[in-house]
């Protein structure tokens, strides 16, 4: 079985396979969209097929919809003439569920696929139409939060993009630049009101996707080269309107056991391919089966009806709780643990680690006892119903591929967020006491002994990249394990450091505590082991 148009027209040997196929006409939905096109989504990678792209696949198979997506890739456009079009724009979504069983589904809500390549007069001349239509109610985004940045670390604007504010839009040739291209064409060919819509999984991203927007509006304003009105266009919400949202579900690279089982139900498309910018795609998405979107509800030219799919429209006040809720309690805490702790207890999947029952009481205690008391509620999901499902459903689940090594990379800028925000709480609340932390703190120790690089049967191993590593290796290069040394004068310059905690760790009354667990844990072999269940037992 391939993924072709002409081959799903067998519909009996599909679904002997097990495989769901879309429950619409593709032809009558591709001649719909090219009329009246209404979602343009900028970012071909998985996350998009796996959860974009099956949201409006199902508002298709139900009869809410009749137009689909057109996808639009920017940065790597040989997933479009590789991975997109070679399979009639269609692709195989696996959901790996919790319970060892999987769900596979072909999804076919893509009308067409084109590079955002301005050498490619046929696509770019496609998506200038697209930019035209009065229909267009929203492009979305899954680009990754680097896709927004424009500068470079000094805070200069990149050379690229310094060029493009020169050239106007007529020649832009960055991703942001051609993307304010596209939107000026818009402004000039009727001014339609459009939602540019961020999914990328980062805090207050409509702001980043504006400020790189209005960036180039502003530039192109002074020197000339944009038509009069149109910074006010953008900078109107009524007219241009960059909702903030909240997204979260875990697509991991497809994996190998997936393509085993694809190939035994007689599904030959799974050889994954590697473009020349390294990106690996396949024709297969494998993905996890829980999965959140929460968008704020500003779209001046209407929207689809994806609140039929599960989508939850809101306010931004309340996009941001959820953001919170996830990002400093209920996930992202609970999956930095794991992944400093699993790399010191030699694990590789973060699934095996929730079979480690120090490990599970460790995150329990994290999230229930010392992150719920001071949790965002955002009212539209409760806190701990979403930590139930993370430690009992989505991190066991034996499908999921993701590794604690990956996880652990760039801690450091992480730390201030996952866990400084909970401190910060703690701290401003007088009803609770900061010292009655325990296992937070437990963290930062293990983090700190993590980044020696040797595991707790004394074993090197490599640290993930961090851009900081350099930086605390040299702190701490004089620190043994098993060998004795002045904890204190060691950690205190780390220990200190609210940048990366998002505390000064004594200042909060949690340094000392936190030299005394790094003292526990470099003891010697197996003092890892050791001190977790001296701590966990007294819990």
């Amino acid at each position: 079985m391939h993924l072709l148009d002409s081959e799903l027209k067998d519909r009996e040997q599909w679904e002997k396979a097990g495989i769901r196929l879309p429950g619409f006409d593709r032809d009558a939905m591709k001649e719909a969209t090219k009329e009246c096109p209404r979602w343009v989504h900028f970012g071909a990678g998985n996350i998009f097929r796996a959860f974009p792209a099956a949201l409006q696949q199902k508002l298709l198979d139900e009869g809410v919809e009749k137009t689909g997506i057109i996808v639009a890739e920017g940065y790597d456009y040989e997933i479009i003439k590789k991975a997109y079009r070679p399979q009639d724009d269609l692709s195989l979504l696996v959901t790996l569920k919790a319970n060892g069983t999987i769900e596979k589904t072909v999804i076919g809500s893509l009308a067409e696929s084109l590079a955002v390549d301005r050498q490619d007069e046929a696509d770019w001349n496609r998506l200038k139409d697209i930019f035209a239509s009065s229909t267009l109610q929203m492009a979305s985004f899954t680009i990754t939060e680097k896709g927004y940045g424009i500068t470079s670390p000094d805070g200069s604007y990149r050379q690229d993009v310094a060029g493009d504010f020169e050239a106007g839009p007529d020649m832009a040739d960055s991703y942001i630049g051609k993307l304010v291209s596209l939107c000026h064409w818009r402004y000039t060919h009727g001014a339609a009101p459009l939602a540019l819509v961020s999914m990328d999984n980062c805090s207050h991203n409509g702001d980043k996707l504006f400020a790189a927007v209005d960036a180039y509006a502003k530039a192109w304003t002074e020197n000339g080269k944009a038509v009069r009105g149109f910074l006010e266009y953008i900078e109107d919400p009524a007219r241009v309107s960059f909702p903030w949202s909240m997204i979260d579900k875990i697509t991991p690279r497809p994996d190998d056991s997936v393509k085993e089982m694809l190939e035994a139900a007689g599904f030959t498309d799974t050889e994954s391919i590697v473009t020349s910018r390294n990106t690996y795609v396949a024709p297969f998405v494998n993905a996890e089966e829980a999965e959140y979107l929460v968008i704020e509800d500003a779209f001046p030219n209407g929207r689809p009806a994806l609140e039929q799919a599960g989508v939850m429209f809101t306010t931004r006040d309340t996009v941001e709780k959820v953001e919170r809720m996830k990002v400093c309690t209920c996930l992202n805490p609970l999956h930095t643990t794991l992944a400093v702790y699993g790399c010191l207890l030699g694990y590789t999947k973060i699934s095996e680690e929730m079979k480690d029952g120090d490990l599970v009481k460790l995150v329990e205690l994290i999230g229930y006892r010392e992150g719920l008391p001071v949790v965002t509620d955002p009212g539209i999901l409760s806190p701990r119903k979403f930590i139930d499902e993370v430690l009992k459903i989505r991190v066991p689940n034996p499908f999921m591929p993701d590794t604690p090594q990956r996880i652990a990379c760039d801690t450091s800028q992480k730390l201030s967020i996952r866990f400084g925000e909970t401190i910060k709480e703690y701290l401003a609340r007088p009803e609770l006491d900061v010292r009655s932390l325990k296992f937070i703190p437990m963290v930062q120790a293990g983090w700190c002994r993590y980044l020696l690089g040797v595991d707790d049967e004394g074993n090197s191993f490599t640290v993930s990249p961090d851009p900081m590593y350099g930086e605390l290796a040299e702190k701490l290069k004089g620190v043994k394990v098993g060998e004795p040394c002045d904890v204190h004068a060691v950690l205190q310059p780390i220990l200190s450091n609210a940048a990366i905690f998002g505390v000064d760790l004594y200042e909060a009354g949690l340094g000392g505590y936190t030299e005394d667990i790094f003292a526990e844990l470099i003891a010697g072999k197996g003092a890892v082991r050791k001190a977790l269940r001296k701590h966990l037992q007294e819990a």
